[in-house]
């Protein structure tokens, strides 16, 4: 039951062999024997995830079930959920119980899921390995000494270990597609605007989206269906009707053997230069020959101005963490200090005790680009490479359907191996914040192990709201190999 795919818990749970009170007590009972080794969940609610169960049960028995209902599932600690805490990975949140349901989680709650618990995160998800949250790095089921990726790593973990088999996540600068390709899972991050963003947690709000972890593709597409669709509490929320993201995938292709014939998938020249390590090229280029048997056609592409996307965010997100930060100050919001002399003691201290390092460097970064005599040098020019960017990603689809390449150019590295360096841990997120920037899908999906034995993402790029396509195009993939059903030794 624990490496079933989603298909076949449904089946199970509607035909009897199972019930969702013994799945999520399966799942439960996981989560409590490996979280002391992992620390991929910061909350976990038995009691609440049974009563739910009890209650998918009864909609089962009145026939009343859809294809999420009685599936046990998490949520990255980022979202708010009624009555449960949600902390986002700080010491600012760590005593706050919202009292609301995020859009997202209310979708899906509406849908049947059954929620386990909430997982561990970087600290406002600001992190590209998991180290950031104030309750501890969380380790990578593959290898204990090794980051999981961040931010959304409590997430990714715990898919790659079983101990759920669905779990969201949020992308704002490659947070479900770095930490999906480190752990050896499938991860989604959608066209900016399609799921909603209200009672998440903002970060950097034009770019931050929710996301989906699982085993596979076609585990994902139902999920990823659930939580779309317009809502008008979130000004940045598109009005558009709700899709089927399993729809291609249901798709009888018209020739077997080649069933992506057609397709063109572009290569950017950009993302197989310098800095890639040769066991993650070499995984990507088997990988590519692979659908290349499958019937789709590579061409080269370029994204000329991608090289700039790391600057340019971490000029445009930090200043946007720093106005979305700043209600967070003892007073309207979040921790306080237990003692202080004035007014403005208090905010100091309040803020100095609740932040953690990384997210203080970003409020600095973010502060200063934002300041009087700075905001055109900085801000207003990374708006401007923020357009030329999303032009480039336009004109590369013009000659392809989809783009693919490396999700990080290395495998996951020990912990605590760039804790001293920020700027190298912000390039492992080379090739993923463009994605981000120019607002479009993409998806990480497993495609081998580098020479540290430790799993490779491919990451495939669509154009705005081509998720189903992705989608598909990574199931047929994940049809003819078995990367995405491997498990670490943990796992057993």
């Amino acid at each position: 039951m624990i490496d079933s795919s989603l298909t076949e818990l449904r089946a199970a749970l509607d035909t009897g062999k199972t019930t969702s009170v013994e799945l999520a007590t399966l799942f439960l009972d996981r989560i409590e024997r490996l979280n002391p080794d992992l620390n991929a969940f910061i909350t976990i609610d038995r009691e609440r995830a049974l009563r739910e169960a009890a209650a998918a049960d009864a909609r089962i028995a009145r026939k009343d079930a859809g294809p999420l209902t009685g599936i046990p599932l998490a949520h990255k600690d980022v979202f708010c959920t009624e009555g449960v805490l949600t902390t986002c990975g700080s010491k600012m949140l760590a005593n706050f119980v919202s009292p609301y349901d995020a859009h997202v989680v209310g979708k899906l709650r509406n849908a049947g899921v059954v929620m386990l618990g909430k997982t561990n995160m970087d600290e406002f998800a600001m992190g590209s390995s998991n180290e950031n949250s104030h309750f501890g790095a969380t380790k990578n089921p593959w290898d204990v000494t090794r980051i999981p990726g961040g931010s959304s790593g409590g997430s990714a973990a715990a898919v790659a270990a079983r101990m759920v088999p669905l779990a969201t996540g949020t992308d704002t600068g490659g947070s479900v597609r770095q930490p999906a390709a480190m752990t050896g899972v499938t991860g989604i991050k959608p066209t900016y605007g399609t799921v909603s963003r209200y009672g998440m947690i903002a970060y950097a709000s034009s770019f931050d989206q929710a996301g989906v972890f699982a085993a596979s593709a076609e585990d994902c597409a139902p999920v990823l269906s659930a939580m779309c669709g317009f809502d008008p509490r979130d000004s940045t929320s598109l009005e558009r009707p709700g899709e089927d993201y399993g729809r291609e995938i249901a798709r009888t292709p018209t020739d077997p053997e080649k069933p992506l014939a057609g397709l063109r998938i572009g290569l950017p020249v950009e993302f197989f230069g310098e800095g890639l390590a040769n066991d993650v090229r070499a995984a990507i280029e088997a990988a590519l020959d692979a659908y290349r048997k499958l019937g789709a056609t590579t061409v080269e592409v370029a994204l000329p101005n991608a090289k700039l996307a790391i600057p340019a965010y971490y000029v445009l997100a930090p200043a946007e963490a720093s106005t979305n930060l700043s209600r967070f100050d003892g007073v309207r919001y979040g921790h306080r200090a237990a003692e202080y002399t004035d007014l403005d003691d208090m905010y100091r201290k309040s803020r100095g005790e609740g932040f953690g390092a990384e997210v203080q460097r970003r409020i600095l970064i973010g502060t200063y680009v934002l300041s009087h005599g700075y905001y055109d040098a900085y801000y207003l020019k990374a708006q401007k490479l923020r357009r030329l960017i999303a032009s480039d990603f336009a004109h590369a689809f013009e000659a392809c359907d989809v783009i693919a390449g490396p999700v990080s150019p290395t495998t996951a590295w020990k912990l605590g191996a760039k804790t001293d360096d920020p700027v190298q841990m912000y390039l492992s997120d080379i090739y993923t914040i463009a994605i981000n920037l120019a607002g479009v899908p993409g998806v990480s999906l497993p495609c081998g192990f580098g020479a540290d034995a430790m799993p490779v993402g491919l990451q495939l790029v669509g154009n705005h709201f081509d998720e189903a396509r992705l989608l598909d195009v990574a199931h047929r993939y994940q049809q003819v190999t078995d990367w995405h059903r491997r498990r670490p030794e943990i796992a057993a």
